[in-house]
């Protein structure tokens, strides 16, 4: 089931986060690696700025997925998909593309008609799974210089972090 996820469910999002994220290990430059991957004040800070999402069943919260729409994008609204982790043994569930879908209708809620809002979501350019994924979900993958923009733009990550991403878009 997918729920919102709260302050209590920051433990769980940390522990979602960083097993998923041992995967990157052979992805990402080793200059952008650290232990854990995404510290618990980090995650404090993201999930003041965005609300996290999760797919929650038996086993507990084992996927999330950060939703942090940006009022004042211009000239159309604009969404960020952040942090789409799932647990590495609930991977190719289908899990991840459930929690997408559910953001992606979230995100064309209460736009006036005729207006269409764009979805960004950033990744690792070495990560041609996340890529992949995100491109079966009707995103394209955008030229290097205009993704690195946007990531100046809408991201706060460090410079060497933009050097190595890449940016996917989906108009809604």
């Amino acid at each position: 089931m997918i729920r919102e996820c709260t302050a209590a469910d920051t433990d769980r999002i940390f522990l979602v986060i960083n097993e998923a994220a041992q995967s990157y290990r052979r992805v990402i430059p080793d200059d952008c690696w650290h232990e854990p991957y995404m510290p618990l004040d980090e995650l404090r800070r993201e999930m003041a700025s965005m609300t996290f999402f999760g797919w929650d069943d038996a086993d507990g919260l084992v996927a999330v997925m950060g939703y942090q729409p940006l009022p004042d994008a211009a000239p159309a609204p604009v969404t960020l998909i952040r942090h789409a982790y799932t647990l590495p043994r609930r991977q190719r569930e289908g899990i991840g593309g459930r929690l997408l879908r559910h953001l992606m209708s979230m995100a064309t809620t209460g736009l006036p008609a005729g207006q269409a809002g764009t979805l960004l979501v950033g990744t690792w350019a070495a990560n041609k799974g996340a890529i992949r994924f995100y491109e079966r979900h009707g995103f394209r993958l955008l030229g290097e210089e205009e993704g690195r923009e946007l990531l100046r733009r809408y991201w706060s990550i460090p410079p060497r972090q933009i050097e190595t991403s890449v940016v996917l878009e989906k108009e809604n």
